[in-house]
């Protein structure tokens, strides 16, 4: 397979600009400063293994002062009082900024992570912008309650009048994945800041560029110093002191359901509120009747997009008998279909894995299925001297308790297996740790209610899959996390409530 590539040459110059002004310090207290630690870590392009820039290895000390410095945002008159009008006009000024440099973070996005451009260029950066603009318009409907109450004991000649109001829980840090960086960001950062909370931005140390941009632009918008922290490092150094600060009062992550075990215990410090979006193995169910037309490239973007290094991508999928035989035949072929290079070519539609590490687990998950009598039909190997290629597979005879079948892979590996009874296959997709997304493909209407009510999963799509909007609540059951994202639950992750009694 011949590999699509790209002239570095043909960056936009404000991406040049931009690396060029690395290596690249922390933002704290409205301010680049650099690590206290001194160290650098290299930014790599997994597609071709180049040093892109450097980025700024945090410290705890560097958290202490980031967090510091959130706190006193938090308190200070600039944010504290500023009217939820104003915040809202920050909020979508943000927005704006950041859709005026759309194909810059696009570009520096496909860069730093290997997504395809037009994933980053046509889904994310639309999907970033959405939930700024969103949330923007959330800051001054934050409603309390009255209460009629009934205390027996009321002082003669008085009245009662009791009453709650939202505030916002303090200082959050943001810890977010290398898959979608910037809207996974967006996702923590936009409800934060609408709620009215300050934030320490923690990202992946793989793909920290969007974010630092963001963190520019957040300053450009007119964000009070203090309010947007950026801390850039390794997740062992700057995610485990955030955790376990007690001047964080609130932890919004999105990763692996290991790191996010890790975080309850980190966290239970100070008691500190938790939204915790984890891993999955989202099960797709194809039933007799379901439009090819529909499933099939719905079936294979919700696998093959972004390399499958997504939470919910379609990596187990159950075929009704009848149709399991077309139904694999067909995914194989969208998968050999797919062209796979550098994520600035216009051609590709797959990227590298985000490194060569990532792209050696998805090899080994194959390697051992193959060795036990799994069949690859389409795909199966890494392409590339970087090893950060990996091709779309598809695989049949994957069995229930095989690792395959039960692990999150991340990478662009789906099993098909075929199914008769709709007992069975209930039964199947929910034998899994794991319960964030799920989805049927089917035209009967029967069908489609009987299996969504069945199917443990917070999302559930039908005849689609990975569909998402800010207005759309995001969480998963069981191993798949703590909470929702998005929608009016969302910006509930940021608030406390306090209920008030008076007698006048």
């Amino acid at each position: 397979m011949t590999l699509l590539d790209y002239d570095l040459a043909a960056r936009r110059p404000s991406v040049s600009a931009f690396l060029a002004r690395g290596p690249h310090r922390l933002l704290i207290d409205g301010e680049w400063v650099a690590p206290s630690s001194g160290d650098y870590i290299e930014s790599l392009d997994p597609a071709t293994g180049t040093i892109l820039t450097e980025i700024a290895r945090g410290t705890s000390a560097d958290v202490d002062d980031a967090v510091s410095a959130a706190r006193r945002a938090l308190e200070s008159p600039a944010w504290s009082r500023m009217t939820p009008a104003a915040r809202s006009a920050l909020l979508w000024r943000l927005a704006d900024l950041i859709e005026q440099h759309i194909d810059e973070l696009s570009e520096l996005e496909t860069l730093d992570q290997g997504k395809a451009y037009r994933t980053a260029r046509f889904g994310e950066l639309p999907g970033t912008i959405a939930q700024f603009r969103y949330y923007a318009g959330y800051t001054n409907k934050l409603l309390g309650t009255t209460i009629p109450t009934s205390i027996a004991h009321q002082p003669e000649g008085k009245q009662i009048f009791a009453y709650t109001v939202k505030e916002p829980v303090g200082v959050v840090a943001a810890i977010v994945p290398w898959n979608s960086p910037l809207l996974m960001a967006s996702m923590k950062l936009a409800p934060a800041l609408a709620a009215g909370c300050t934030v320490v931005l923690k990202p992946s140390e793989n793909t920290s560029l969007t974010a630092l941009r963001l963190g520019e632009l957040a300053l450009e918008a007119g964000f009070p110093a203090g309010v947007v922290n950026v801390v850039t490092g390794y997740g062992r150094e700057v995610g485990q002191a955030l955790a376990e600060h007690p001047g964080v009062d609130k932890i919004g992550f999105t990763g692996s359901t290991a790191v996010g075990k890790a975080l309850l215990v980190a966290a239970q410090g100070n008691l500190k509120r938790l939204t915790l979006e984890l891993g999955g193995k989202s099960p797709a169910i194809v039933m007799p009747d379901a439009d090819f037309a529909l499933a099939v490239p719905g079936i294979a973007r919700g696998i093959f997009n972004n390399g499958g290094q997504v939470c919910v991508a379609s990596s187990r999928v159950y075929a009704h008998s009848s149709i399991y035989e077309r139904l694999v035949e067909e995914v194989s072929r969208e998968a050999d279909a797919l062209s796979l290079g550098h994520g600035m070519n216009p051609a590709t539609d797959m990227g590298p894995m985000v490194s060569m590490v990532q792209a050696d687990r998805v090899a080994e998950y194959v390697r051992e299925g193959v060795a036990d009598g799994v069949e690859v039909t389409a795909g199966g190997l890494q392409v590339d001297e970087q090893r950060t290629f990996y091709r779309p597979t598809v695989l049949t005879g994957v069995r229930q308790e095989m690792r395959l079948m039960q692990e999150e892979i991340f990478g662009p590996v789906v099993s098909i297996t075929p199914f008769d009874e709709v007992d069975e296959v209930v039964a199947w997709a929910n034998d899994s740790v794991y319960g964030l997304a799920a989805s049927v493909w089917t035209e009967g209407l029967s069908n489609a209610h009987t299996l969504t009510s069945r199917i443990k999963a917070g999302t559930v799509w039908v005849n689609c899959h990975s569909y998402f909007s800010p207005e759309l609540p995001k969480g998963g059951h069981k191993k798949s996390g703590w909470g929702y994202e998005n929608g009016a639950q969302g910006i509930e992750n940021y608030l406390e409530s306090k209920t008030v009694v008076t007698v006048y």
